[in-house]
């Protein structure tokens, strides 16, 4: 898991018309909250959180006012929808050998029964219990060989030392489904299964 160090700031102004400064600055207005503290305001460099951000879950030392360091993981992440660019973040404070709950995305490796099968993902990504400084960046499941109606559940999923569901055992995280008639006689419509999927 890896650690990234971003200095940070105190900020005192509230609303919208100091958060459209912030951002002009390229920077980004946020909050870190957790442990019963007060919810502190931070401005961040926008363009450095931007990179970290590309890590799901990333672990983040923040620097504050170059006065103290916090460890803490992204909660929320509120982007400009058209856009794309950091609009705010909440931050969650953590502590060395902590447990925290997160998701993390579920990879799928391998190619399936021949025949045009489809792989849905029903959980994009796992709820999982981990040490705050040891969250695996994703989980991969194979998928190799899969038939239609084949589907693997949380269970099945073969997780890091140290991390634990924190989900239902038997919740099904991948599925797949058989390939649709691509074509129907005329005069006839195909009729498309839906596959009822139960969490």
């Amino acid at each position: 898991m890896s650690e990234v160090k971003i200095a940070a700031e105190t900020r005192s102004e509230f609303g919208k018309g100091a958060a459209r400064r912030i951002r002009r600055d390229s920077k980004v207005p946020g909050v870190l909250y957790g442990h019963g503290s007060e919810p502190l305001h931070l401005t961040l460099p926008g363009h450095e959180l931007l990179l970290a951000l590309r890590t799901p879950n990333v672990l983040i030392s923040l620097d504050i006012d170059g006065k103290s360091n916090e460890l803490a993981i992204p909660k929320a992440v509120q982007r400009d929808p058209l856009k794309g660019f950091l609009e705010h973040v909440d931050l969650l404070l953590v502590k060395r050998g902590e447990k925290v709950t997160v998701e993390v995305p579920v990879q799928a490796e391998g190619e399936l029964a021949p025949g045009g099968n489809l792989l849905e993902h029903v959980l994009a990504a796992l709820p999982v219990e981990a040490e705050a400084t040891h969250i695996p960046e994703a989980v991969t499941v194979s998928v190799e060989g899969l038939q239609a109606g084949a589907s693997i559940h949380a269970k099945d999923i073969v997780l890091p030392s140290g991390v634990t569901l924190a989900v239902d055992e038997d919740a099904v995280v991948l599925q797949v489904l058989a390939a649709q008639a691509e074509e129907a006689p005329e005069g006839e419509s195909a009729e498309g299964e839906e596959a009822a999927v139960e969490a």
